[in-house]
């Protein structure tokens, strides 16, 4: 069914009153010391114990750069078990992060998920701002930590709980579901949140004729695609995901008739009608397990095809990626400092989180 309207602030008339900035976050008090920097040189010891790392990832990282990042590797494992830490990383993340010292890697659904079940007193979050909430929102009571604030996300500033306030107003009594690439400040004024891989069944599990989603268009365009309900979108987009064309695709299919191509939902309704599979993350990634294709186009985040391929080194991968540069803001080094100093804390005002905290939470517990 086709998107019933697309909807951004100029169309809401937002009054200057309504759009209130978060107040800057103070800097967390240290909870315990920092530890001193470990040594950081290339030795033999280094070698033989960051080579079983090392096999995981020796088809998208050249051997060259390998002694430049394994010392650091080794400290960041080191410093888990000193410090009684977990490391969660998104699919997005370099491989040097996701293959070789995070615990859990996965999807925004997986991590939400895999957040709650977490025994670990701090959670060490390489991905951006709104998924180190989502960790928090579920683990309360835990110290999570973001190697660098700067990492955000263009979607999620898209929108904020100011938004979400006046679309009730414009359209009172139609549920609202908020993608989980937004900040706690706007989950915490929805119903329930969705990820790429359960959007659709999250929308229809509400039984409303009418739903508004936010804040992806071309994710709301594609739900829209699948569903009876009629969808009420927002204005945003993913600056990843939103650069792919249709006509890039169709070059590629015209210099090699044979090579598949899979892409996110994020992506325009051009680029998914040239595509042989869309899906989440997860569901992309499980395709390619599924099918081997000797040559894959993968349209998305470009770290997720190097971690695919250090997986599946059979399956050539071309290379229209685009890199996300918020992600790339959590590097190995500022993973590191976050394990010594026990910095950036993520924290969240009780009462919002509680409220936040709900609309979580009900997307987790429907059957995913």
């Amino acid at each position: 069914m086709p998107i019933t309207g697309i909807y951004g602030r100029d169309d809401l008339a937002l009054r200057p009153h309504d759009h209130i900035a978060p107040s800057p976050r103070k800097p967390a008090a240290a909870l315990a010391p920092a530890l001193p920097m470990p040594p950081l040189e290339w030795t033999a010891e280094v070698e033989r114990a960051t080579a079983p790392l090392y096999e995981r990832v020796k088809h998208v990282i050249p051997p060259i750069e390998w002694p430049l990042m394994a010392p650091t590797i080794k400290a960041i494992n080191e410093l888990k078990a000193a410090r009684g830490a977990v490391i969660l990383a998104h699919n997005y993340q370099a491989p040097e992060i996701f293959h070789c010292v995070a615990d859990i890697g996965g999807d925004s659904l997986q991590l939400a998920v895999e957040a709650t079940r977490v025994k670990a007193g701090i959670i060490v979050q390489c991905g951006v701002h709104f998924m180190a909430e989502t960790s928090k929102l579920l683990n309360p009571d835990k110290t999570v930590l973001i190697p660098d604030t700067r990492a955000g996300c263009s979607l999620a500033a898209s929108i904020t709980g100011a938004d979400v306030r006046l679309l009730r107003e414009k359209f009172p009594g139609v549920p609202v579901v908020a993608y989980v690439n937004t900040s706690a400040e706007v989950k915490a004024e929805v119903d329930i949140c969705c990820t790429s891989s359960n959007a659709v069944q999250v929308v229809e599990s509400l039984g409303a004729p009418s739903v508004i989603f936010l804040p992806d268009r071309y994710l709301a365009t594609y739900v829209a695609s699948k569903t009876d309900v009629k969808i009420i979108a927002w204005k945003g987009a993913c600056e990843v995901h939103e650069r792919f064309t249709g006509e890039e695709l169709r070059s590629y299919r015209e210099a090699d008739p044979s090579v598949q191509i899979i892409a996110h939902p994020e992506c325009p309704p051009d680029v998914l009608a040239e595509a042989d599979f869309t899906g989440s993350t997860a569901h992309m990634i499980n395709w390619v397990r599924e099918k081997r294709p000797r040559r894959l186009v993968m349209i998305t985040e470009c770290s997720m095809a190097d971690n695919v391929r250090a997986e599946l080194p059979d399956v050539e991968m071309l290379r229209p990626c685009n890199l996300c540069p918020h992600m790339k803001r959590i590097t190995l080094p500022n993973i590191l400092d976050s394990l010594l100093t026990l910095r950036e804390e993520v924290t969240i005002e009780p009462a919002l989180a509680e409220r936040a905290r709900r609309s979580v939470e009900r997307m987790i517990n429907l059957k995913n």
